[in-house]
């Protein structure tokens, strides 16, 4: 008997392990994709997200699963171009800022998402026709409308829905060009009551629902010395009476909303802060009772869901680029995105076929502060990045390379001084970069590699170098990978080039290798 119950168990577990390995893991995304908004049309789906300082900004993604992803468009290629702050200029940026959270709809054959700005103190909402490769319209609203939804309802209004603690609501124009007088009201006086008076971070995050003629809104709060909270709250109008609930209080995974399949399931796209590689996607299933969407399975997030399992986000969210390009393709693929606006001027992947040429335009005092760093998401549990530069044609005091972009950052480079130039790995910590370690450099070609080990929290980061692309040399140390809220973004794999004495200079490089 004891056999026979050891032997089935066995067959239960190789059964459950066969079963795990064919279905989509939480998370369903480990990078940083915070602040989603998901919309169903007809059988595919799309999401918005932050990307803040990164341009082109709003990110918008396909999948046919709700678990695979590919980015098909952005919103905007600059939120504005005129501002010292999001140019990089005089000193000043705009890490941890630009735009957040989006808000995506599908209605009546157009696509709409909208952001907001504390930077700029406004809200822009934009329009198409073809969400995949359409251009985008563009309305700007002179207020900035934290954490909003836009919402439209089946009376043909058109509601925004933003605020912390309490939240406020307005009508839109048909149009979506302005707000409507005199329609301004508190929704909810304080939407964190259901998690107590104790509040750090007060509810946010707004995302509004209509199923089967009731009302649900979703938002996040923060208990002090608590975890990140779903709040979901219910009406039979949207003027009220609202009726409010915890939603879900498992891992810290929360804010966001509600998809459905086209077979009839229900999730709950939420996130959870992960330390250095960012803020996470995560899928819940929802069941519905008594008209309340009941997150998790016993109110726990589970590891398994019944969905595809995940091909991986390579390529769809980030993948390898040799910069060789066909007569039709795009300069770069959308998984790159660039710190801050560039400047188009002082990069190209024409001028020499084959190869990303960044050009020197200016003198620069820090590399947090240089024009055109060219960046791409890490990624859980370990990703790794290894690039080919050329740096013969490098000025004096130039510094080019392979970077792990956060206000912590770590970096290897070449700098170039006089008539030599050198190897260099930098750590920075507490807002000062450090040299760990340096080596004489007397060839025109270099190999790096930047490798990142998010397991468990490691958030660790180390740095390689070689002469060949075959035996790779580790330089310095291995660095820690903290998030930190100045930048609000998970570590960013970085192509750079910026001078500090004159300009001119310029770098190619070969090839960006992306592997897990």
């Amino acid at each position: 008997m004891k056999n026979r119950s050891i032997f089935f168990s066995l067959v239960l577990l190789f059964t459950w392990c066969d079963y795990a390995q064919n279905k989509a893991q939480n998370p369903v995304i480990f990078a940083d994709v915070p602040d989603m908004s998901i919309i169903r049309v007809n059988d595919i789906y799309y999401m918005s997200s932050t990307t803040m300082h990164m341009n082109p900004g709003v990110p918008i993604m396909k999948s046919a699963d709700l678990v695979n992803w590919k980015i098909v468009n952005y919103a905007y290629q600059t939120l504005e171009n005129d501002n010292d702050k999001l140019n990089l200029d005089n000193g000043k940026n705009d890490y941890g800022r630009g735009s957040w959270a989006s808000s995506l709809n599908y209605h009546n054959g157009i696509y709409y998402v909208s952001t907001f700005s504390g930077t700029t103190g406004k809200t822009y909402i934009f329009s198409t026709k073809d969400i995949e490769k359409g251009s985008w319209n563009r309305t700007v609203l002179n207020t900035s409308y934290h954490d909003h939804s836009i919402f439209f309802d089946d009376d043909g209004k058109i509601y925004m829905v933003w605020g912390s603690g309490k939240l406020h609501i307005v009508e839109l124009n048909s149009d979506l060009s302005n707000i409507k007088k005199e329609t301004e009201k508190v929704l909810i006086e304080n939407a964190s009551a259901p998690a107590g008076k104790n509040i750090m971070l007060q509810s946010e995050g707004s995302q509004l629902f209509k199923v089967k003629g009731k009302y649900y809104l979703f938002n996040i709060v923060w208990p002090k010395d608590g975890m990140r909270t779903v709040i979901i709250h219910r009406a039979d109008k949207i003027s009220g009476p609202w009726e409010g609930k915890i939603g879900l209080q498992d891992f810290g995974v929360a804010q966001g909303g509600l998809i459905d399949t086209p077979k009839g399931k229900w999730f709950s796209y939420l996130f959870r802060d992960f330390g250095g590689v960012g803020r996470i996607p995560y899928l819940v299933p929802v069941k519905w009772e008594n008209d309340w969407p009941i997150l998790g399975e016993n109110n726990k997030v589970p590891e398994i869901l019944d969905l595809p399992a995940s091909k991986g986000l390579i390529p769809g969210i980030v993948n390898s680029d040799d910069f060789n390009r066909k007569k039709n393709d795009p300069d770069l693929p959308l998984v790159w995105q660039w710190n801050h606006n560039p400047d188009n001027s002082l990069w190209s992947v024409k001028e020499r076929k084959g190869f990303l040429r960044l050009k020197t335009g200016r003198i620069d005092s820090s590399f947090v502060q240089a024009k055109n760093t060219l960046t791409q998401r890490t990624f859980g549990p370990e990703s790794t990045a290894a690039i080919l530069v050329e740096v013969s044609k490098m000025k004096d005091g130039d510094f080019a390379g392979l970077s792990l972009l956060q206000k912590e950052y770590g970096l290897i480079g070449v700098k170039a001084e006089k008539d030599s130039k050198k190897i260099v790995m930098i750590e920075v910590l507490k807002d000062i970069p450090t040299a760990i370690e340096s080596i004489p450099l007397t060839q025109d070609k270099i190999y790096f590699k930047a490798k990142c080990n998010f397991k468990d929290r490691e958030d660790q980061g180390q740095f390689f170098y070689s002469l060949d692309g075959k035996k790779w040399i580790s330089i310095g140390k291995k660095i820690k990978l903290p998030y930190t809220l100045p930048h609000f973004m998970g570590y960013r794999f970085g192509l750079f080039n910026y001078a500090t004495k004159s300009v001119g200079g310029f770098v190619d490089f070969d090839y960006f290798h992306i592997e897990n």
